[in-house]
C-alpha cells in the first residue's frame, strides 16, 4: 500500500531537519531581480506555439481579520472598498497576460487564494470571474478543476450558492484548530457549526471536492485537544485534508510575533500530535499522499499517485503539473515551461507598475539543464516515493550514478538507516522515510548550502 507509514522516532529526530517543500526546484528562494517582463513574454510566447493547456492562479490578498500564525501576502483591512482599484489592476494583468497566448489554450485548472478571496463581494466575484472568462478559454462543462479558498467567517450558503453559480467546483477550508482557547491564542474565533454550515452547502450545492487545512504546533495545543479537532474533522469527511507544521518565525513574520512562544506545544508533543493525526486519519480510511497531505482513496490525488502521474507545483500536488501555471495578482508565482517568475509582493508596487500598462515581474529564475534534472528526480521522489534511473537516463541523457557519484554515501546512509533502499537500478522511499521524504530530496538540492535553513521549516 502507497499509504503506508511506518512511525520510527528515532530517525525522525535525525532526519526532521529544516528545508524546502519542493513545490518547485529549484525553490523561490533562487529567484533573482535578473528575470523581467521580456522573459516572461518570451516564455508565453512559447506556451503559444506549444498550445499547453493552462493553469490560473489568482492571489486576493485582502483578510478583514489577521491570524497570528499566518505567514502569507496578505492585507487586513476592514474597508471592503480597497478591493476595487486592486481589480481595476488585476483586470488590466488579465488582458497583458492573455493577449500573448492562444484563445485555445484550455484553462484546466483555476485557483483563487489569498488572502480570503470571499473578502470580495458577490459583484466583484462575478465581474472578476466574468473578465477572466473574456480573455481565457474556461470550461464550461464542469470539467476543470476550479477551486477556491474559504474562510467559513466570510462565507455562507449565498456566497457558495454564487461560487458554484460562477463555475467552482472545489473549496478548500481553512479551519487550523477548533479548539476555542487556541483560536483565542492565533485570533481566529471559528465555531464547528460556522465550517459545517459551509460543508452542508458545498455538498449540497454538488462541489466536486472539499479539503480542510489543519496546523500542528499552535499556541496552546496538546496531543489531546488536536487529537479532538482531528477527531470532528473526520466527522466532517471532507475528501482531502491538508496538515500543516506551524512554523514559528517570528523575525520573518510580524504577525507571529503576537504569539506567545511560551504557549507552543513542546517539539516532543508536536511530535505526539502528527502521530496521532496520521493513525486517526489511517484508521479512518484516508490514504497519506506525502508531506501533509491526506485523500480518501477515490480522490483523483490517491489515485494518480496508484497510477504514478501525480505532480506538484505551487498550488502543492496536483494533477494538472503538464500545464503552464499563470499567476495573477501581487506576490503571484508563475510557472510558464522553464520559467519561474513572481510578481511584486508589495501592493503598491504591483498596482503602479500595471497602473503603467507594465506588468507587475519583479524577479524568478530560468531553469538551466541541470536544474530540469534534478527537478524530475526530486518531483518522481516527492510525488511517487520511488525513482527508476532508467527515466531519467533516457530522459536527459546521462549516467545516473556517474551523474550524482557524489551524493552516493548520503545516499547509502540513508539506506542503511532505514530510510530508503537503494539498488542499482532504483531508489524506493520505504514506509520509515516517507515521512521524511524532503530530507531524501534535499540531498539532490544543488542550492541548499547557499543558504541559511532558518528560511524554510522543518520537515515535520
Amino acid at each position: 500500500m502507497l499509504d503506508a507509514i511506518r512511525w520510527d522516532t528515532d530517525l525522525i529526530r535525525r532526519y526532521d531537519l529544516a528545508g524546502p517543500r519542493y513545490t518547485s526546484y529549484p525553490t523561490a528562494v533562487q529567484f533573482n531581480s535578473q528575470v523581467g517582463t521580456f522573459d516572461l513574454l518570451h516564455a508565453l510566447r512559447d506556451s503559444r506555439k506549444a498550445q499547453r493547456p493552462l493553469s490560473l492562479y489568482v492571489h486576493v490578498p485582502f483578510c478583514a481579520n489577521i491570524c497570528y500564525y499566518c505567514a502569507c501576502n496578505k492585507v487586513i483591512t476592514k474597508d471592503r472598498g480597497r478591493a476595487q482599484p486592486y481589480l481595476q489592476r488585476l483586470e488590466q494583468e488579465v488582458q497583458l497576460i492573455a493577449c500573448h497566448l492562444d484563445p485555445t489554450q484550455k484553462v484546466e485548472q483555476l485557483h483563487f487564494g489569498g488572502g480570503t478571496p470571499t473578502f470580495l463581494s458577490h459583484d466583484e466575484l462575478r465581474q472578476l470571474m466574468a473578465h477572466l472568462r473574456k480573455h481565457f478559454n474556461l470550461l464550461d462543462d464542469d470539467s476543470g478543476d476550479y477551486g477556491i479558498e474559504i474562510d467559513p467567517r466570510e462565507a455562507d450558503w449565498s456566497t457558495m450558492g454564487l461560487l458554484r453559480e460562477l463555475g467552482f467546483n472545489r473549496v478548500s477550508i481553512g479551519v487550523q484548530d477548533l479548539d476555542p482557547e487556541v483560536q483565542r491564542a492565533v485570533n481566529r474565533l471559528q465555531s464547528l457549526e460556522e465550517t459545517r454550515a459551509v460543508i452542508d452547502a458545498a455538498r449540497t450545492l454538488q462541489f466536486r471536492s472539499i479539503n480542510i487545512d489543519l496546523i500542528y504546533g499552535l499556541p496552546r495545543q496538546t496531543p489531546e485537544n488536536f487529537a479532538r479537532t482531528v477527531e470532528e474533522v473526520i466527522h466532517l469527511q471532507p475528501d482531502r485534508l491538508s496538515v500543516f507544521n506551524y512554523a514559528h518565525l517570528p523575525e520573518r513574520f510580524m504577525p507571529q510575533r503576537r504569539i506567545d512562544s511560551n504557549e507552543l506545544p513542546t517539539p516532543a508533543q508536536k511530535l505526539e500530535m502528527l502521530q496521532r493525526t496520521i493513525e486517526q486519519l489511517i484508521s479512518a480510511g484516508y490514504r497519506y499522499i506525502g508531506m501533509d497531505h491526506f485523500a480518501l482513496p477515490d480522490d483523483e490525488l490517491a489515485i494518480a499517485q496508484e497510477e504514478s502521474t501525480l505532480q506538484r507545483n505551487f498550488q502543492g500536488y496536483t494533477t494538472h503539473g503538464h500545464c503552464d501555471l499563470i499567476g495573477l495578482g501581487v506576490s503571484a508565482i508563475s510557472q510558464i515551461g522553464d520559467l519561474y517568475c513572481q510578481n511584486s509582493s508589495d501592493l503598491t508596487g504591483y498596482q503602479n507598475a500595471l497602473a503603467s500598462m507594465q506588468l507587475a515581474t519583479s524577479r524568478g529564475l530560468l531553469c538551466n539543464a541541470d536544474d530540469r534534472l534534478r527537478r524530475a528526480v526530486i518531483q518522481q521522489l516527492i510525488c511517487n516515493f520511488s525513482l527508476e534511473f532508467s527515466d531519467i537516463e533516457q530522459a536527459f541523457n546521462v549516467d545516473f550514478q556517474g551523474y550524482f557519484g557524489d551524493l552516493w554515501p548520503q545516499l547509502q546512509d540513508m539506506a542503511k538507516d532505514g530510510l530508503i533502499e537503494l539498488d542499482h537500478d532504483r531508489i524506493t522511499i520505504l514506509p520509515a522515510g516517507r515521512l521524511l521524504v524532503r530530507s531524501v530530496c534535499m540531498v539532490f538540492d544543488a542550492y541548499l548550502e547557499q543558504h541559511s535553513r532558518q528560511r524554510f521549516s522543518r520537515v515535520i
